[in-house]
């Protein structure tokens, strides 16, 4: 028979939220009385069930808990030895059971067992003790973590047990193995606190101390404590039949996406003092040895104290210490909360804002304070009222609500073991829970819930009142070692489409993961910049790839506060940062190399055009004087050349001058760079193969560059020419003598290399020398003479159309001169006009063949397009060049007009034609600085429309599609009665 009930207060039991639950338990109660073989435990659960008293504590279980109801009906033992002893002494004899069956434990399914059958004694002996009124918050919580430590340390010396038994160490103590071991369990959070809740998971660090330990393994001694942490882990949280031990999260490790599960001290410690956050500091208050070596454990947190608690902290060190809660919204007197679905943790008024009161002022005042920085909240609340930081009324409301708040966390977890702080729905769950939590009615529940959850929330907003809002149009919050719901989404909201990689990836750059976010002034700045710059990415075309190219960005800089600096005091910089990350790669690929070019903008400013070729000229020439060698003077040409262009792609992007506005300096910028860099690699060609005589090479540009209309990725399309004697015995000077065929295919190859080969500046220009006599099959250079006779002998008409846009762009001036010769009379040969015309209209068909051309945004091939205006002007000039060579210009436009003015084209239809030229240059260079040439139109996001409805000159993007497709049908219209027409007239 059962000794005489300890007192128990039937007043204290909470309501019961399941009377039919209650009922049915009962049931199942006194079954498992008859059913049991033990008479004497038979006649114990009968008794039970007969009292008064110990049956109201059984329905307040059976009424309320389906968990709980498990545990009571498998431990039936456990229930009359907690109304008939004392709970201390119970909890004691169940910590003492479990240290006994553990101690000299070597099978690992053995273990697994033994601690989750104790962890189900545990749990019922802390419900009953809680539900029973024997017990307060404090000895609850001090209880839950009493037994996780002590479920620690049997585990700690069973896996270092097994170790030495593999010769993998030698333990300095093996009758006690954890002493002296070098293996540290740090506890943190809530179980560092000794403030576990009911089913918390236990966030740990796993250290080792390489000094202690006497290593024989084969493996790596990281690899050997890695396996321990993973197999502590396993021991824990792994669920069999008989349930797990606590949920185990090892993220609050240093740089966690990127570190081991096992550190050494060493790394641990050279991490905070290097790249520790202000969160890990809030943290560390936290963390407590509770396995494993302990002294060495209390040894590591003694010397990370420098780190967690600084005697002296400037303004902005401050600051970041506030953004790891004042990124979310406190908004002082907010009361719009519904208590359904409400998480008492997270939420507004909850759990986490009174640790946050209590840790942040710890954080700020700890480092001269030491009586400041005890690890318990409400411990460390009421030394801040001791030292005077904290009105003592202001205190007591929230250690109140902190204990209320636990209490409804923890009936909230008995229900059914589950790690939740999210109230039920409105409705009778949330009925069930407030008489568990022991109110009548969920009316009273409510009020007292939202008079608490109301109190916290107002001393919480009031202590950081003062401090500027890092809000952006929410939840920005990106400490800890997981991702806040609302903050993911807050990105999702902003524009992004993957806020949970997002957040992921800012809590990366936090960690210290880039070289730029290293210092911890550098991550103060960014905290504060974070919010405005995703702000500034989610307003561009393509969020998710404007935030992957900043990503990419700050991954490569060598260093963050200055450009961090930069932009925090020009906020005006971070937006136009974001246009170029969202909206044009290529610059944005050149900023990464260059970030400096953020200042050069600042300084230079964007209302001022690139200056005049012959300045430029003069401008690269004087950088190229402090080229050391032949490397140099690449990198400099690619850095010059791609800074120029960056300065008129961000002029494009901007909308401050058109694409084809921007041709001529784009031209100009590319044509400056080839004539710099050829007597370069002339020179340094003759050093190995000496010169000839004649007037060596030219480069001549056709397509964008020579007809002046590149865009800022333009290709090059290229031909070399050279002049030698003709001398079947002539040999350059050099020490590797070469004849003028081979002399000059190698020198202009090397010319192609020096242009397109990537150095640590990338590429200069992709190079196409397909328009070469010959095409691929052509020799790379081709003589002077052997040019002019391809071109009167065997060119086709295409090949001519292309020469109406050829000019010399670097090279020898005579010889320059003498190919501007050639060129001018092979255009203005006499032609036979039916044949051009058929010709031309012939190629027309075959371009349309391999492209189509029903794409609206795909100006270049789109019927009445590009490539239509471009052949209109090209026939023409061949047309009529032999009696009209004055008409002949590389420019499209300028050729379109020139027909005009000699009266060969209506002046309305060249009016109309330029135009529609000028549109599609304008359209095509923003498509390809921003998404390439041929983008589908349902994928062009609403910023880019947009941009692109200004450039052409369209009210709204539905008026710029009425625009194309009226200055297409123009274009149609003129190509089918200038070309199409005679063309088949021809035929006839």
């Amino acid at each position: 028979m059962l000794a005489s009930f300890r007192p128990l207060d039937i007043r204290s039991l909470p309501k019961l939220g399941s009377p039919e639950r209650a009922a049915v338990g009962m049931e199942r109660w006194r079954e498992s009385g008859r059913q049991t073989g033990d008479p004497e435990l038979a006649a114990s659960i009968a008794a039970l069930a007969e009292d008064a008293t110990s049956r109201a504590l059984l329905e307040a279980v059976f009424g309320n808990s389906p968990f709980l109801t498990q545990c009571l009906l498998a431990e039936p033992q456990l229930a009359g030895s907690f109304l008939t002893h004392e709970t201390d002494a119970v909890f004691a004899d169940l910590l003492n059971q479990l240290r006994r069956d553990t101690e000299s434990e070597r099978d690992f399914n053995r273990l697994t067992q033994t601690l989750r059958v104790a962890r189900r004694r545990a749990a019922l002996l802390i419900a009953l003790a809680d539900i029973a009124g024997r017990w307060p918050l404090e000895r609850v919580t001090a209880a839950l973590s009493d037994f996780a430590e002590t479920v620690l340390s049997a585990a700690a010396a069973y896996l270092l047990r097994r170790s030495a038994e593999n010769g993998e160490i030698v333990l300095p103590h093996p009758e006690d193995p954890e002493r002296g071991s070098g293996l540290i369990i740090l506890a943190m959070g809530k179980l560092g606190a000794g403030e576990l809740n009911y089913s918390s998971d236990i966030d740990l660090i796993v250290l080792y101390d390489r000094e202690r330990i006497d290593y024989r393994g084969k493996r790596s001694l990281q690899d050997a404590f890695v396996r321990m942490a993973r197999d502590l882990v396993h021991l824990l949280q792994d669920r069999t039949p008989a349930g797990y031990v606590f949920r185990t999260d090892l993220r609050l490790r240093p740089d966690p996406a990127s570190t081991p599960l096992a550190l050494s001290v060493l790394a641990a410690e050279t991490y905070y003092e290097g790249m520790g956050q202000n969160w890990e500091r809030a943290a560390m208050i936290k963390a407590r040895a509770v396995a494993g070596d302990r002294q060495a454990g209390a040894q590591f947190l003694h010397r990370l104290r420098p780190f967690v608690w600084r005697k002296h902290l400037d303004f902005a060190a401050i600051q970041d210490i506030h953004s790891i809660k004042r990124q979310i919204h406190a908004v002082k007197g907010f009361r719009h909360i519904a208590v359904g679905g409400h998480n008492i943790k997270l939420g507004r008024g909850g759990i986490r804002e009174i640790e946050f009161f209590a840790q942040t002022q710890q954080l700020i005042w700890g480092g001269r304070s030491p009586e400041l920085r005890p690890a318990g909240t409400c411990e460390a609340i009421r030394a801040l009222v001791a030292a005077g930081r904290v009105e003592e009324r202001t205190a007591e409301e929230m250690i109140a609500a902190y204990r209320y708040l636990r209490q409804v966390e923890h009936r909230l977890q008995m229900t059914n073991d589950q790690q939740t702080q999210t109230l039920p729905p409105e409705g009778p769950e949330l009925d069930t829970l407030a008489r568990f939590v022991g109110h009548e009615t969920t009316a009273a529940f409510t009020e007292e819930l939202l008079g608490h959850l109301g109190r916290v929330e107002d001393h919480y907003a009031e202590l950081f009142e003062e401090a500027p809002s890092l809000s952006g149009p929410g939840s920005l919050v990106f400490t800890g070692a997981e991702n806040d719901p609302d903050t993911v989404r807050t990105l999702t909201q902003i524009g992004f489409t993957d806020g949970s990689s997002i957040s992921a990836i800012i809590r990366g750059w936090h960690a210290g993961r880039y070289r730029a976010t290293r210092s911890t002034r550098a991550r103060e700045l960014l905290t504060e910049l974070m919010p405005t710059l995703l702000e500034a990415l989610g307003r561009t075309s393509q969020p998710d790839a404007a935030f992957t190219k900043f990503d990419e960005f700050l991954a490569g800089l060598p260093a963050g506060v200055q450009l961090f600096s930069l932009l925090y005091a020009n906020p005006a910089l971070l937006g136009l940062l974001a246009e170029i990350m969202g909206g044009a790669p290529r610059l944005a690929d050149h900023l990464s190399r260059n970030p400096a070019l953020l200042e050069a903008v600042l300084a230079h400013g964007l209302s001022e055009p690139p200056p005049a070729a012959a300045e430029l000229a003069k401008e690269l020439q004087d950088i190229l004087g402090q080229a050391n060698d032949f490397q140099d003077v690449l990198d400099i040409v690619r850095r010059w050349t791609k800074d120029r262009q960056f300065q008129v792609g961000v002029r494009i992007l901007r909308n401050i001058a058109d694409a084809d506005a921007a041709g001529p300096a784009l031209s100009n910028i590319a044509q400056t760079a080839l004539a710099a860099l050829q007597p370069h690699v002339e020179a340094e060609f003759a050093n190995r193969h000496g010169r000839l005589p004649g007037n060596g090479l030219v480069t001549v540009a056709l397509g964008k560059l020579g007809g002046r209309e590149m865009t800022v990725n333009s290709d090059l399309d290229l031909i070399f020419i050279y002049d030698a004697p003709d001398d079947p015995g002539l040999m350059s000077d050099g020490p590797k003598p070469l004849a003028p065929i081979h002399y000059y295919a190698r020198l202009s190859q090397r010319l192609i290399n020096a242009i397109n080969a990537p150095t640590g500046e990338g590429r200069l220009f992709e190079v196409d020398m397909r328009l070469r006599p010959s095409g691929n099959a052509g020799p790379i250079a081709s003589s002077l003479s052997g040019f002019r006779r391809y071109q009167e002998e065997n060119a086709w008409t295409w090949e001519h159309m292309a020469l109406t846009r050829a000019r010399v762009v670097a090279g020898n001036p005579i010889l320059a001169a003498t190919v501007e010769a050639v060129l001018r009379e092979v255009l203005t040969r006499p032609r036979d006009p039916a044949k051009l015309v058929q010709d031309v209209a012939a190629m027309r068909a075959r371009m349309a063949g391999q492209h189509p051309t029903d794409r609206l945004w795909d100006v270049k091939h789109l019927r009445g397009g590009l490539v239509d205006v471009d052949f209109i002007a090209q026939y023409l000039q061949l047309r009529h060049a032999a009696a009209h060579p004055e008409i002949l210009h590389p420019n499209t436009t300028d050729a379109l007009a020139s027909m005009a003015a000699a009266g060969l084209l209506d002046g309305k239809a060249a009016d109309e034609l330029i135009a529609a030229m000028r549109l599609w240059r304008r359209l095509q260079g923003l498509l390809r600085l921003t998404v390439g040439d041929r983008p589908a139109e349902e994928a062009l996001p609403d910023a880019l429309r947009q941009a692109l409805a200004e450039a052409g000159g369209g009210a709204d993007f539905a008026d710029l599609k009425e625009k194309i497709m009226a200055a297409a049908a123009t274009v149609r219209t003129q190509f089918e009665t200038l070309i199409e027409t005679p063309a088949r007239a021809a035929t006839i």
